[in-house]
């Protein structure tokens, strides 16, 4: 088993949209309610400082490693994606070091059951985090990911990652989703046992 540190960097603004329910107080619109507790959107730990979850960072990783499909060499038809799914792991989260009471908000005119195209629409409230930086921790339990890639010198893993981030994203609105924040840059990967 190996340690992959990822130094990742956003390029494109950030947003969550953790599900949750609350009560409306009396009287209360649905419009007033989301105002009042857009914030609920956001993965916080017990100070109230907003993190990013591991589960991000891990389906974001296989999801990429799914769409590029890269061969493993002499495995035939056989692709690393596998090895993505099973053999790696993100255990902690990255805390992004600010507190939730500090982020904006973002106001959209959105469809009312979430689809797209669809007929009824209502405003919606989300958090919005404009940059963010820092490093993730991968549990690699599969080596085969930590082999050279075959168009460069980076690893297996390294180039899925750099893929990761540029089109698959993480959070709400993101490239997989038909939408373009949560993107990421890799600045740089060190492996270590």
């Amino acid at each position: 088993m190996k340690y992959a540190i990822a130094s990742l960097k956003s390029i494109s603004p950030y947003s969550q949209s953790k599900n949750y329910e609350t009560e409306p107080r009396q009287g209360e619109s649905m419009d007033d309610r989301s105002r009042r507790t857009w914030r609920n959107h956001l993965h916080t730990d017990e100070s109230g400082i907003v993190f990013i979850p591991p589960t991000a960072f891990k389906n974001c990783l296989s999801e990429a490693a799914k769409y590029l499909s890269i061969s493993i060499p002499g495995k035939g038809k056989a692709t690393y994606t596998k090895n993505f799914e099973a053999g790696v792991l993100v255990a902690k989260p990255l805390s992004l070091g600010v507190h939730k009471d500090k982020v904006e908000c973002e106001r959209l005119y959105l469809p009312s059951d979430g689809r797209r195209g669809g007929p009824k629409r209502v405003w919606k409230y989300y958090p919005l985090i404009e940059s963010w930086q820092g490093d993730v921790e991968f549990i690699v339990v599969d080596e085969t990911v930590l082999q050279k890639s075959r168009d460069d010198d980076k690893t297996v893993l390294e180039t899925v990652l750099i893929g990761a981030g540029g089109f698959i994203g993480i959070g709400r609105f993101r490239p997989r989703n038909n939408g373009f924040y949560g993107r990421f840059e890799v600045l740089k990967m060190h492996i270590h046992d």
